[in-house]
């Protein structure tokens, strides 16, 4: 077995990284090895230095690619070199010196709290399944802040709707428990029932299905998204990871400790929800220039 197979064994059996996480490093290690290759001649790793770290990341960039991209990357190329430290294949690092260009810090983009109450207290989505699924769908991502990938991923058993509470699972396996409101708990009801119709009452299953009563895929649930975001808001993306940006964010505006919404995200550190404060404080701005009274001084 070659290193970056015995490298992306232990990120999915170890660290237990999610198939696309570990598709991702797979893909990068193979084309950094690539660019390797065709600067130096071979594609060992452990002959690289800092140089040809630097050269790659030039090549990227010239190519095109964003910087995010690159640094993601890079962090791939940085997390192999870590592990064949660990195990005493090479002794050096050649990313210790090598600078990256700065990354623009984005703010994450929301829907206007008026645009979707206006989607949930105004609009039909019908009475059918696809309709009562659909609007569950977005009001699950909505009131919870989950992932996609986590309601995909839902089964009837994570769902208490007399404790009112989800059961999660995130990020390399790490389960949390997400509160529901009362009035989403009792809605939910509706969509089971029309559910196990379909479904002749199938206990164990996914708690959301398609319209032919298999397991969602990701492609469903960002059509879903999209296609009732594109009746409520002018925003470019409207993708499900949008309904999460507004979440947080809403709940910050409402004064929701940034500590519990950590929690509720399943954030590993608090840094990674700090970034909902930049938001929010655009918003005090401009509530503050739009009130004071010397404002137009």
């Amino acid at each position: 077995m070659t290193e970056k197979e015995s490298f992306l064994e232990y990120l999915q059996f170890e660290k237990h990284y999610s198939q696309n996480t570990v598709y991702s490093y797979r893909n990068d290690l193979e084309q950094y090895l690539l660019f390797l290759e065709a600067h130096t001649g071979s594609q060992q790793f452990t002959g690289a230095d800092a140089s040809n770290i630097r050269a790659w990341v030039v090549s990227m960039l010239d190519s095109g690619l964003s910087v995010s991209s690159v640094h993601r990357k890079v962090s791939a190329v940085r997390s192999f070199y870590r592990y064949l430290r660990r195990e005493g294949l090479v002794s050096g690092d050649p990313l210790g010196k090598v600078l990256l260009p700065r990354k623009r810090k984005r703010l994450p983009v929301f829907v206007e709290e008026n645009s979707i109450a206006l989607l949930l207290d105004s609009y039909d989505f019908g009475n059918d399944f696809s309709g009562v699924r659909d609007r569950t769908i977005i009001e699950m991502l909505y009131l919870t802040g989950m992932r996609r990938a986590e309601l995909i991923g839902l089964r009837d058993k994570d769902v208490d709707r007399q404790a009112k509470t989800i059961r999660v699972t995130g990020k390399r396996n790490k389960q949390r428990i997400i509160p529901i409101l009362d009035s989403f708990a009792d809605s939910l009801q509706l969509y089971l029932d029309l559910r196990n119709d379909m479904l002749f009452d199938n206990p164990g299953s996914w708690f959301f299905v398609s319209d032919r009563g298999n397991k969602l895929y990701e492609k469903l649930v960002y059509n879903v998204v999209n296609r009732y975001l594109e009746m409520v808001t002018t925003i470019e993306k409207k993708s499900p990871h949008i309904l999460r940006h507004s979440f947080a964010t809403h709940m910050l505006n409402h004064g929701a400790d940034l500590n519990s919404i950590k929690e509720i995200l399943g954030h590993a550190s608090l840094a990674a929800t700090q970034v909902y404060t930049h938001t929010t404080f655009e918003k005090l701005k401009s509530v503050y220039n739009d009130a004071h009274p010397r404002a137009n001084k």
